[in-house]
C-alpha cells in the first residue's frame, strides 16, 4: 500500500523540528545567560580601556656645570646610588678648599677670644690686687699724717694712686665683660662665626658633591637627553628612569560603571603582551579626580549649540601584585582588560584617606649631608685641638 504522505510534507516536518530544537537551544542558551548574569556577570564591571602607568623619575642637576662622563644611557638598568652624570669639579673644588680655610680660621679666632677672656680675667684680679695694695697705703699715709710724721703731698700722691688703680680696675672689668659677650653661653662649636663659618662650607660641599648624580631608584633609563661636554644649568632634563617593579594599571571606565566600584575591590587583568596565558591579580586603590577630558589641554566646551553626548569615562587606578611583575614584567603604555569583582559594595565610594607616611622616598641624597657634617667636625676638631663634641642626631664619628 502506498504512503499518503507527501515529500514535501516530510520535509516540511523535518524543518519544523529543526526550527524547534534550535528555539530550545536559543532559549536555553538565554536562560543560561540570564541565570548568569544574575549570579556572577552583574558582579563584575569590565574595560579594555586600561594601560600600565608608572612612575617616570626625571634626572635633573641640581647645579649648572660641564659633563665630564656619562654612567648610563638608553635601556640601561640602574641600581640606587648609581653615578649617572659627573660634571667638571675644578671650581667646586676651590670655593671648597677656602670656605674650609675660612672654617678653620673661625674655629681658631674664636679659641683667641677664648684665651683673651683668660687673660682679660687674670689683669681683672691684678688691677684688684694693685688697687688693695694702694688703698692699704694710703690707709698707713693717713694714720701717719695726724702725727705729722708724712706730709700732706705723699698722702695726696696715695689719693692719685687708689684712684689711678680704681680706673684700671675698671677698666679691666669693662674690657672683660664686653670680651665675654662675644662669647659667653657657648663653645668652639656653636659659637655664631663657626656656625657661620660651617654653613658656608656645607655650601660649598653640596655643591662640590652635586657634581655627582647619582640615580635616585632603582629601573631602566630612559630619554637620556645629555652628552659629553655639554654645559647644562640646574634644572636641565637629563634623562629618566622608570623603576617598572612599580607599575600600577590605570583603567577608564564609563561612568555607568563607576556606581559599584569601591576601593579595595579585587580586580584579574590580563595583558596583551602574554594573552590569556598570564593573569595579574590586584586591587582598585583609587579613583582619578575628573574625567579624561577635563584635565586635557584643551577641555571639551560643552556650553555650544552643537552639543552632543559622549559617554566620559574615569581613570580607576589598580595595584598589582609585585611578586607577579617580578616573574612576568611589564612596561609603561601596554594595553589591559581589567575584570574588577563588585561583590564589596561596603564603604564610601571615594574615601577620604589620607597618607601617614611617603608612598615612595629616596635616601641617596641624605647622605651628602651627613658627609657634609663629618667632614666639618673634622676640621673643627683639627684646629680645636679637641676631640670633637658629640651631638645628638649626628651621624658617628
Amino acid at each position: 500500500m502506498e504512503s499518503t504522505i507527501s515529500p514535501p510534507a516530510r520535509a516540511s516536518g523535518k524543518r519544523n523540528r529543526l526550527l524547534l530544537i534550535v528555539a530550545l537551544v536559543l532559549l536555553l542558551a538565554a536562560c543560561a545567560w540570564l541565570a548568569w548574569w544574575f549570579l556572577i556577570g552583574r558582579y563584575y564591571e569590565v574595560t579594555d580601556d586600561a594601560y600600565v602607568n608608572g612612575n617616570i623619575v626625571q634626572i635633573t642637576p641640581q647645579i649648572a656645570g660641564t659633563v665630564v662622563a656619562i654612567g648610563a644611557d638608553d635601556t640601561d638598568f640602574v641600581k640606587p646610588g648609581q653615578l649617572l652624570v659627573r660634571f667638571d669639579r675644578a671650581d667646586a673644588k676651590v670655593a671648597m678648599d677656602r670656605a674650609e680655610a675660612q672654617l678653620a680660621r673661625s674655629v681658631r679666632q674664636v679659641r683667641n677670644q677664648f684665651a683673651v677672656n683668660a687673660e682679660l680675667d687674670a689683669n681683672v684680679d691684678l688691677r684688684r690686687v694693685e688697687l688693695g695694695r694702694t688703698s692699704d697705703d694710703l690707709a698707713r699715709r693717713d694714720r701717719a699724717g695726724a702725727s705729722g710724721a708724712v706730709s700732706q703731698e705723699e698722702i695726696q700722691h696715695a689719693r692719685d694712686a687708689v684712684k689711678s688703680a680704681s680706673a684700671s680696675l675698671a677698666a679691666a672689668e669693662r674690657q672683660l665683660t664686653a670680651n665675654r659677650v662675644l662669647v659667653d653661653g657657648t663653645t668652639v662649636y656653636d659659637h655664631p662665626d663657626v656656625l657661620n663659618a660651617a654653613s658656608q662650607f656645607r655650601d660649598a660641599y653640596l655643591t662640590w658633591a652635586r657634581a655627582e648624580i647619582p640615580a635616585p631608584v632603582a629601573g631602566f633609563v630612559a630619554r637620556k637627553n645629555v652628552q659629553l661636554g655639554q654645559r647644562v644649568s640646574a634644572g636641565t632634563l637629563l634623562m629618566a628612569i622608570v623603576p617598572l617593579e612599580q607599575v600600577w594599571v590605570d583603567a577608564n571606565f564609563k561612568e555607568n560603571q563607576l556606581g559599584s566600584l569601591r576601593e579595595g575591590q579585587s580586580a584579574t587583568l590580563v595583558a596583551d603582551l602574554y594573552g590569556g596565558k598570564v593573569e595579574y591579580h590586584g586591587k582598585l586603590v583609587g579613583f582619578g579626580a575628573g574625567t579624561g577630558g577635563a584635565f586635557a589641554l584643551l577641555p571639551a566646551q560643552n556650553a555650544t549649540g552643537n552639543w552632543i553626548k559622549v559617554v566620559q569615562r574615569v581613570p580607576v587606578r589598580i595595584a598589582l601584585d609585585p611578586k607577579e611583575i617580578a616573574d612576568h614584567p611589564l612596561q609603561v603604555g601596554l594595553s589591559m582588560r581589567v575584570d574588577i569583582d563588585t561583590h564589596q559594595t561596603g564603604g564610601q565610594r571615594l574615601p577620604e584617606l589620607a597618607r601617614s607616611r611617603p608612598g615612595t622616598e629616596t635616601h641617596v641624597f641624605g647622605s651628602i649631608e651627613e658627609l657634609a657634617q663629618k667632614r666639618i667636625d673634622e676640621i673643627i676638631s683639627a684646629n680645636n685641638g679637641k676631640p670633637p663634641r658629640a651631638k645628638s642626631g649626628a651621624p658617628t664619628r
